[in-house]
């Protein structure tokens, strides 16, 4: 499986160290069960389909490689509205931000070279011009697809026509359309980085295509993470008393796109303005969540939390609205979040199920504020606390979700359980009695299930051709906790 940097953050040195005390380590040789052909197209209104069941064959071109839907538009100029073409992404530097363009002859799949070199700054007829801005699908060398506007036409090559492109946004190839998508992520397009030895990644799909340990069951749609790994057991504790968790993610993502252009020319038009950009925009993530996660023996917490992650996964979907491929990226983080003083014993297990959706939504009145929901139902399989102190364990997944390669909204869902206690020991014994110490235990016990969801709008969110934000600004902290289970020792 090709494996691609996510850009999620995560303390690297504070999870090093976790990995060391629990004699875990990354396996470099793991990679997932498939390599996968990226979505080439899937519908705004369906699911991505892809019929070519795994294991694929050895390992695939770069993402991207294969013919892909390409729109072109020319702002300012009559019929410069977007438009499908035959022109494709032969290849791209992102560096030197150059492209090579080529066109697909009728009745074939693969791009055609003109075949005859031009002086340079010249253009042969068909060809791309300066000024036309062009949406990719991803493409040789823009894996997360391409969103440019061309600034020079070098010339001609073998391959096609060279030319010097600047990036752009949305507004510049939408102007004042409407246009909006939801789709949702094919499971198997997913590429998957393993972080820790025992993960396992299940999905299914229609005409009962699975992949993943057999017996495991997966809805179709859904991904599938499972992981199990002992943890750093808190200093002193007995043997007994060794910790570990264990448990899934199942995720059916999708993801949300709309641009609304009406507003921003209506606007325009009775103000006699010449600012642009759209009158109402959206980007987020969404989707069912389940998972069954257990918490046991003595971690060796600490107060600040350690994050251990354990996948990345990453897919590129694209939304093909009207002409337009609309390229989304996502890339998700599943991860083991541990806190506490390292006193308490704990034996916890717990089925969470339900949905979320986080995101951002434009609108000229008040420019981008976030989404933020969840609902969440949550059942105890086995509670049990002993000994005084605490401890939080959550299993979550950060996601980031951009568009061709910007990333806009980070988002972190992060099912947890609390357990705490709290008691005293006292102990008597008659001086010169020479009796049996009298020894006396009270106290109190609880353990919660709880859910935060919290996340960030970036700056990069200025794609849609909006006011550039100055900072990234917080989805806020949606927070829910419920009690599981208490008692008295």
């Amino acid at each position: 499986m090709r494996k691609r940097p996510s850009r999620a953050l995560v303390p690297a040195l504070a999870a090093s160290a976790l990995f060391l005390a629990a004699g875990c380590s990354a396996d470099p040789g793991q990679s997932s069960a498939a390599a996968r052909t990226p979505d080439a197209g899937a519908s705004a209104t369906s699911t991505a389909n892809s019929d070519q069941p795994p294991p694929p064959p050895p390992p695939p071109p770069p993402r991207g490689a294969a013919a892909t839907s390409t729109a072109v538009a020319r702002p300012g100029a009559a019929g410069g509205k977007a438009r499908k073409t035959s022109l494709k992404v032969k290849s791209y530097d992102s560096h030197t931000r150059r492209a090579v363009i080529s066109t697909v002859a009728k009745g074939t799949s693969s791009p055609s070279p003109t075949g005859t070199p031009t002086p340079a700054g010249t253009r042969a007829p068909g060809r791309t011009a300066v000024g036309d801005v062009i949406a990719s699908a991803p493409a040789p060398g823009a894996p997360d697809g391409l969103l440019a506007k061309v600034t020079k036409v070098i010339g001609e090559t073998a391959d096609g026509t060279e030319v010097q492109t600047a990036p752009t946004t949305l507004d510049t190839l939408l102007g004042g359309d409407d246009a909006k998508g939801t789709v949702p992520v094919d499971p198997a397009s997913f590429d998957v980085e393993r972080l820790l030895p025992d993960v396992k990644v299940s999905w299914a799909k229609t005409g009962d295509i699975h992949s993943g340990p057999e017996g495991t069951k997966v809805p179709l749609g859904s991904l599938r993470v499972d992981v199990a790994t002992k943890v750093a057991t808190a200093e002193g504790a007995p043997a007994s008393a060794d910790a570990s968790v264990s448990g899934f993610v199942q995720v059916k993502p999708e993801v949300d796109f709309s641009y609304g252009g009406g507003a921003s020319t209506a606007a325009t038009a009775s103000t006699g303005s010449t600012a642009s950009g759209p009158g109402a925009a959206y980007l987020g993530i969404s989707g069912d969540w389940t998972s069954q996660w257990a918490l046991k023996g003595r971690a060796g917490a600490t107060a600040k939390p350690v994050r251990l992650p354990f996948a990345k996964l990453h897919a590129d979907p694209v939304l093909q609205v009207g002409p337009i491929p609309v390229v989304v990226n996502l890339d998700l983080t599943c991860y083991f979040e541990i806190s506490g003083d390292g006193r308490v014993t704990v034996d916890v297990e717990q089925d969470l199920k339900g949905d979320f959706k986080a995101g951002g939504t434009f609108g000229t009145a008040a420019g981008w504020t976030p989404v933020n929901e969840s609902h969440m139902d949550s059942s105890p399989v086995r509670t049990s606390v002993t000994t005084a102190g605490s401890v939080k364990a959550a299993l979550g997944a950060q996601a980031t979700v951009g568009l061709y390669g910007a990333v806009g909204v980070t988002a972190d869902l992060a099912p947890y359980l609390r357990g705490e206690a709290a008691g005293t020991v006292t102990a008597t014994t008659p001086v010169g009695s020479g009796t049996k110490s009298d020894v006396a235990a009270s106290g109190s016990w609880a353990l919660y299930g709880g859910l935060d969801l919290s996340g960030t709008l970036q700056i990069q969110l200025a794609i849609f051709g909006t006011p550039v934000i100055q900072h990234a600004i917080p989805l806020g902290t949606l927070h829910r906790e419920w009690k599981l289970a208490d008692g008295k020792m």
